[in-house]
């Protein structure tokens, strides 16, 4: 597998985030109600907490089209070495990263926002890679 020999880091990168985002939406969706209460309780001293339902709803969905983007950059990169779709599936990652570094400033959780930013700077450098 010679695209396996040339591209390790990039398909590595992808394979994470590929694994990060099928357990954060199983998660989410194993245990809806639990989900909820967290993000509510998280979230509780903010403008936020009012939308938490419809808010879950859309990382969900953003998520998943984040996963369903990378599997199918990943079978792309395998099968013709093209890695446009993996692209694009990375950037929606780090749109949906953003927008989880943004809550987690609104709520004022900076050690969260912290650990956000590793996986922010981890997404860069596979876009880079994938450039």
């Amino acid at each position: 597998m010679e695209v396996l020999k040339n591209d390790t880091a990039e398909i590595l990168i992808i394979v994470f985030f590929i694994i990060t985002y099928f357990m954060s939406v199983f998660e989410k969706i194993a245990d809806w109600k639990g989900t909820k209460t967290y993000y509510k309780n998280h979230f509780q001293q903010t403008f936020l907490f009012k939308f938490i339902p419809v808010l879950l709803l859309k990382v969900v969905v953003f998520e998943l089209v984040t996963l369903i983007f990378l599997t199918i950059g990943l079978y792309f990169i395998f099968s013709n070495s093209s890695f446009e779709i993996a692209k694009i599936g990375l950037i929606f990652s780090a749109i949906t990263l953003l927008f989880f570094l943004l809550a987690q400033r609104i709520a004022k959780d900076y050690p969260g926002a912290m650990n956000i930013t590793v996986y922010f700077i981890l997404n860069c450098f596979g876009i880079f890679l994938l450039t």
